[in-house]
């Protein structure tokens, strides 16, 4: 009889999990360990929504092992000393995950690994993450690219290739549990309320009805867009009001489906060029997060730091916390900035036209700078990637990868008046408006001032004219530099 220890990440699922697949292939019995680990950037660095999706999450999982023969088990601490303690009480031979890509796991698994082998166990690693290692879909001269579209030809390509590729493999039939004498023996484990990953507030529940955690939540919501949604993706997806997106994003986050699975099901057996506009746009954003992942591999200081140098001479907006607080507080006096970051607090969540107009008056409006908004969407994300939130953010302010010019300002105004016509959305999550007309709702401040003030909505922190331009100005300084 062995004995393998499967250490699951962000891999919450059955389906299509290499390391799981491989464990139930080499081993007789499997002890399933999720290790909240405070160095584990992945799991340190979620904010407190991403916290509260992992525990749903992880209870999802626990139910589907259930349905396997087997048990999800919870640890805390160092993940090499909670891993070394588990094999020295149960007896376990090997121990399996799939890799992770930030800099901190990286250098954390290695040591990992290293530990193991000089204690004579074998640690099996595996891709469960991205469709493409970060090292394995680089230019032809070996090096990483920093602009999507090639990045996007060279993936498709290689997909039409290697059908292999999206070949996902089904869930284990039977995970052979460990004995009970093995599982009395291993006292790091905890139970999942030890974790503390729900917060003594009354926030949780309320975001979270609007969401359904885990993997057969997830499969639901593909299956569900691929019949409908996608058919007008490259239009739907820009507005803010109707359902014209996945949001698979907190699943892919957490690995509740892979990559593999959404493309596998977009292409359905077919080649890139037999693809619809729509799908391929779709297909294109589940590629635009693998190009995220190779960026934070190969570029590892743009997690806070601009990939484009010029920027750490950007002179930004002094005294600066109290506007701050009111971009986070829904309180700007900009209708669609307001309606997003409520929209945020409310839900976990925010509309990815919504995220590119409230980014682009805190970074160019406000001058504030890109790190502070990133730090607060990881903090109220249920979807806090941390290789695609960075490139967000890094995206909107002009200072990473296949950015937007910094100069491309977003007029919020124009934004709402484009995206949200009737004002749906506006009137949802600023509900003080719902009783203007379209003519006003996107520009309020523009009502007599009688009608302004009994509204109780808040007049606007800046002028977007004024402060467009110093944005600009500001830019024009590091424009030349190197």
């Amino acid at each position: 009889m062995s004995l393998g220890i499967v250490w699951f990440r962000q891999d919450l699922r059955l389906e299509d999990n290499p390391a799981l697949q491989q464990a139930c292939k080499e081993c007789t019995q499997l002890l399933c360990v999720f290790i909240d680990d405070p160095m584990d950037q992945s799991i340190s660095r979620l904010g407190s929504a991403s916290r509260v999706w992992l525990h749903h999450s992880l209870q999802a999982l626990g139910d589907s092992l259930k349905g396997k023969g087997n048990h999800l088990h919870f640890a805390q601490g160092d993940a090499l000393c909670v891993l070394n303690s588990l094999v020295e009480q149960t007896g376990a031979e090997r121990v399996y995950w799939n890799r992770c890509y930030d800099p901190a796991s990286i250098a954390r698994d290695t040591t990992i690994k290293t530990e193991l082998k000089a204690s004579s166990l074998l640690p099996v690693t595996t891709n469960g993450m991205v469709l493409f290692e970060p090292w394995d879909n680089l230019k032809a001269d070996g090096t990483p690219y920093r602009v999507f579209t090639p990045f996007w030809r060279a993936a498709a390509a290689k997909i039409t290739e290697r059908p292999e590729l999206l070949s996902a493999v089904k869930a284990p039939k039977a995970i052979p549990a460990a004995s009970a004498k093995q599982l009395d023996s291993a006292t790091s484990l905890v139970p999942l309320d030890t974790l503390a990953l729900i917060p003594d507030k009354s926030w949780p529940h309320g975001m979270m009805s609007h969401w359904q955690a885990g993997e057969v939540a997830a499969k639901k919501r593909l299956s569900a867009f691929l019949k409908s949604a996608v058919h007008d993706y490259s239009d739907g997806r820009n507005i803010p009001s109707c359902s014209g997106t996945s949001r698979l994003s907190p699943s892919l986050h957490f690995g509740e489906v892979s990559p593999r699975t959404v493309l596998a099901r977009v292409f359905n057996g077919r080649k890139v060029t037999e693809l619809s506009d729509n799908e391929e746009t779709f297909a294109k954003e589940i590629v635009w997060r693998e190009f995220a992942y190779s960026l934070i591999y190969h570029f590892p200081n743009t997690l806070t730091e601009p990939l484009d140098s010029r920027f750490d001479n950007f002179v930004w907006a002094s005294d600066t916390d109290d506007h701050l607080e009111k971009w986070k507080r829904g309180q700007t006096g900009v209708p669609i900035v307001d309606a997003g970051m409520r929209e945020l607090y409310a839900t976990g969540w925010m509309h990815n036209r919504v995220r590119m107009v409230v980014a682009s008056y805190l970074i160019k409006n406000l001058l504030i700078p890109w790190q502070s908004g990133e730090a607060w969407f990881r903090d109220t994300l249920v979807d806090a990637d941390l290789a695609s939130n960075t490139m967000g953010w890094q995206w909107s302010a002009g200072c990473g990868a296949d950015a937007a010019p910094f100069f491309r300002v977003f007029n919020p105004v124009l934004q709402g008046e484009k995206f949200d016509k009737q004002g749906e959305y506006v009137k949802r999550w600023v509900p003080e408006l719902e009783s203007l007309s379209v003519k006003y709702l996107h520009k309020p401040w523009e009502l007599a001032e009688s009608e302004r003030r009994s509204l109780n909505y808040p007049s606007p922190l800046v002028d977007l004219k004024v402060t467009r331009q110093r944005a600009l100005d500001a830019f024009t300084n590091i424009k030349g530099t190197k």
